[in-house]
């Protein structure tokens, strides 16, 4: 049944992204809709979720005890980043996308694809955990990531101003979530109307991500993907290397049993879409970036009714 569930999970995900990449085949979508849904999902769909969700889920006492799903997801991303770096030399990873690859080797995406699936098979009681991870890795991915990414690029990486950096790390969602610790700890409770709202915005999430990455895999060209060993690498840091490190985190850790395969799911994501954006605004290889999110992202086609098969016996 746990594989069933699995498997009709990712076929609904997979129908999604196939929608998106029909209609950007019939040619439904400019050139411009990426950037409008990625905009869209980023700056109000999501900010509006975190909102509705956690101000539904958590009191004082529970987001508390949640603290640990800080902690737990950022050690394993610090410690892949630093087994991307040996790995790098080993591979002779060019200079120019060394950032690069070591960004696709240890962010995941949580949101464009971490969320739907987990909210797939888990329910919607799983969204408290996916922004948990989220905003771990959205925290290191703004500071080591971006920072090693503008080392790719030619020489107006050190250009980028404090204040650049504090506005792309306080992004919207991040924003979203503070505040809504905030009120939680403040015991604030919002009007219902607002809550609505933010629930019937929130979502529009997982269907405008799906149609995002249904997108961005039509605009992809075949010959732009080459099975090589820095592929090969990058696709056994996402879907082997971190989710068995989380696994055996929690092991030694007691956490909540829905925050174990939360993190489990969501460390075996494929890799994180914003690190293609990133590239190109600092002229680091940024089509490399893409290749190689897609290819993860049909990976994990396969990977992720596995890991719930493993997680089912958990």
């Amino acid at each position: 049944m746990a594989v069933l569930d699995a498997v009709q999970s990712v076929l609904s995900i997979l129908l999604m992204i196939s929608i998106g990449y029909v209609l950007s085949l019939k040619g439904w979508f400019s050139q411009e809709t990426p950037a409008l849904f990625s905009r869209l999902v980023v700056k109000v769909s999501l900010p509006a979720l975190m909102i509705s969700n956690l101000l539904t889920t958590f009191d004082r006492r529970t987001l508390l005890e949640a603290g640990i799903g800080l902690v737990l997801p950022m050690f394993v991303i610090i410690f892949l980043f630093g087994i991307g770096r040996l790995l790098s030399g080993v591979l002779k990873v060019p200079s120019d996308r060394r950032g690069v690859f070591l960004s696709l080797f240890a962010f995941s995406n949580t949101i464009f694809i971490g969320l739907p699936v987990n909210v797939a098979l888990f329910g919607e009681q799983s969204v408290s955990f996916v922004l948990l991870y989220y905003i771990s890795n959205t925290v290191l991915f703004w500071t080591m990531g971006v920072n090693r990414i503008r080392l790719d690029g030619q020489s107006d990486y050190k250009s980028a101003s404090v204040r650049q950096t504090i506005k792309n790390f306080l992004s919207p969602p991040l924003m979203a979530f503070i505040i809504a610790v905030v009120f939680i700890m403040l015991g604030v409770e919002l009007p219902k109307f607002v809550m609505d709202t933010s629930r019937y915005i929130g979502n529009l999430t997982t269907p405008m991500s799906m149609l995002y990455v249904g997108n961005v895999i039509h605009s992809i060209r075949r010959d732009e993907i080459e099975l090589d060993r820095e592929m090969l690498a990058v696709i056994s840091g996402r879907f082997i290397i971190a989710p068995l490190m989380i696994l055996g985190l929690m092991y030694f850790i007691p956490v909540p049993e829905l925050m174990k395969k939360v993190f489990v799911v969501q460390a075996a994501m494929p890799a994180m879409t914003q690190i293609a954006i990133v590239s190109k605004a600092y002229k680091a290889d940024h089509r490399y970036a893409a290749a190689m999110i897609t290819a993860t992202t049909i990976a994990s086609l396969v990977f992720i009714p596995l890991y719930m098969l493993v997680l089912s016996g958990i």
